[in-house]
């Protein structure tokens, strides 16, 4: 039964002696299995579009770890493209997009109910994921949060800092809003066919929250999540919505209340215990052993992983690195990891 999922069972709230526990990133390059599934699609973004290979992906770390939940195998950048906007993967650098400027470039822009066409294939991997995952494994979707995309669409690329969204919110706030707009209508609409297709619990990924300051943080990490979290909770009642707005800081704290959702996920730059007294008040918080542990091991690795389960024990908590796992992790730790959270 849903209820008894352990993932779920936090999200509302449980305080639990053992955790549960997933890892971003955990269908990834770090698996063999993964990185031959990769090879039979093409390349990143064939993988994304074909729902068998992508859900076999998503399973993959399920078999391999019993992990207590399987994140959608996708990508944040699948929204832009399907928006309008050109979208390419160059090898060993990452994603490129064609660049949101102006007004015209704007104006091309598909409206948010035009999405679905590009992005059916992926519903199609959440339906086969809700048939295929074990029943106790909860089966989350996710998206990336507006600010996030529109630094790619304005950019064409990931940037150290976000400065040419930065530049266009300061030269030009109507285009730039109107931009954070039809990305949160678009979010709202692709989230909810998640939903619709199996998805138990959605993410919001805002990967470059920590950027934005004071009340531009506010505006514009904090409102949409809200807006995001309201309208899915009303198309569907009593879904779960984790929030990340990664290297936030003190924007941590009262993000929950701020935006509804029902769990707050940490990156590793926040102490635990810090995060436990500021941040889990409000409720259930994910997180965040440093992703390098998994490259490094060792007794590191265990003590900090006992840390944090500590830190987290009087509230309800999901067990997660504070960042995505990388490529360079040795697979042996990800199973030391998850020995010591359950074994203590």
């Amino acid at each position: 039964m849903a209820e008894q999922k352990k993932l779920l069972r936090s999200l509302a709230g449980e305080v639990q002696d053992v955790p549960p526990i997933w890892m971003m990133r955990q269908a990834g390059r770090y698996l063999p299995e993964y990185r031959a599934t990769r090879e039979k699609a093409g390349d990143f973004l064939s993988l994304c579009y074909n729902p068998e290979l992508a859900a076999e992906v998503t399973l993959q770390p399920i078999r391999r770890y019993g992990f207590d939940a399987a994140i959608l195998f996708a990508d944040i950048l699948l929204v832009p493209q399907a928006l309008g906007a050109d979208l390419w993967f160059v090898t060993g650098e990452g994603p490129r997009l064609s660049t949101l400027t102006d007004q015209a470039g704007f104006d091309a822009l598909k409206p948010a109910s035009d999405v679905h066409e590009v992005l059916s294939p992926v519903y199609e991997t959440v339906s086969i994921l809700s048939r295929e995952l074990p029943g106790d494994v909860t089966l989350i979707g996710f998206a990336g949060a507006p600010w996030t995309v529109a630094t790619y669409m304005i950019a064409g690329r990931g940037t150290k800092d976000q400065g040419p969204a930065h530049a266009l919110k300061d030269e030009n706030r109507p285009l730039f809003e109107a931009l954070l707009g039809r990305i949160t209508e678009a979010t709202i609409e692709y989230l909810s066919r998640q939903i619709e297709a199996g998805a138990e619990v959605v993410k919001i990924f805002d990967s470059w929250a920590g950027s934005l300051k004071g009340e531009d943080f506010t505006r514009y990490a904090v409102e949409p999540a809200r807006v995001i979290t309201a309208a899915l909770k009303e198309r569907h009642p009593g879904i779960p919505v984790i929030g990340f707005p990664r290297e936030a800081g003190e924007g941590y704290v009262g993000f929950a209340r701020a935006t509804g959702v029902d769990c707050v996920a940490l990156d590793n730059s926040v102490a635990p215990d810090w995060a436990a007294q500021h941040v889990q008040v409000d409720g259930c918080v994910q997180g965040n052993l440093a992703s390098s542990h998994m490259v490094t091991g060792g007794q590191a690795l265990v003590d900090e992983t006992r840390a944090i389960v500590k830190a987290f024990s009087g509230g309800p908590h999901i067990f997660n690195l504070g960042h995505g796992i990388t490529p360079d992790a040795d697979p042996a730790n990800v199973q030391l990891m998850i020995d010591t959270v359950r074994e203590g």
